[in-house]
């Protein structure tokens, strides 16, 4: 069974929410790729989008939007997600996991997409941070 961690950010506050979700909630998220919608339903944000906006596993590697599937990949790359580089030129082979949602993702990010008619700390009780 999935379990997640969504890390639900919200534009217009700047607040981001961390909410753990599991069984049916969570097979919502999984074969979604980074930048498709969920129904904020699944988080507790009734009425609300959310929009994946990336992730990582349970080793702390990142998803990666420009790589396919959900399996590890080793790529060689000049920065981005996973990799800063310190001086112009700099390449490095970093491992990172692909953009669709798996079993294997530990972190979900996701920001408001679409508001509902309920404010964010009214349905989350203003108490998550």
């Amino acid at each position: 069974m999935a379990e997640f961690t969504v890390a639900v950010a919200d534009p217009e506050s700047g607040q981001t929410h961390q909410l753990d979700v599991d069984g049916q909630d969570a097979n919502r998220f999984i074969g979604k790729d980074i930048g498709e919608d969920v129904d904020g339903g699944s988080v507790g944000l009734a009425g609300y989008t959310l929009e994946i906006s990336g992730g990582s596993d349970d080793a702390g590697r990142p998803m990666r939007g420009d790589v396919r599937g959900s399996d590890l990949k080793s790529i060689l790359t000049d920065g981005g997600v996973g990799f800063n580089p310190e001086r112009d030129g700099e390449r490095k082979r970093i491992t990172v996991r692909g953009r669709e949602v798996s079993d294997a993702t530990a972190q979900i990010n996701a920001r408001i997409s679409a508001r509902g008619d309920e404010s964010v700390e009214d349905l989350l009780g203003g108490d998550d941070e």
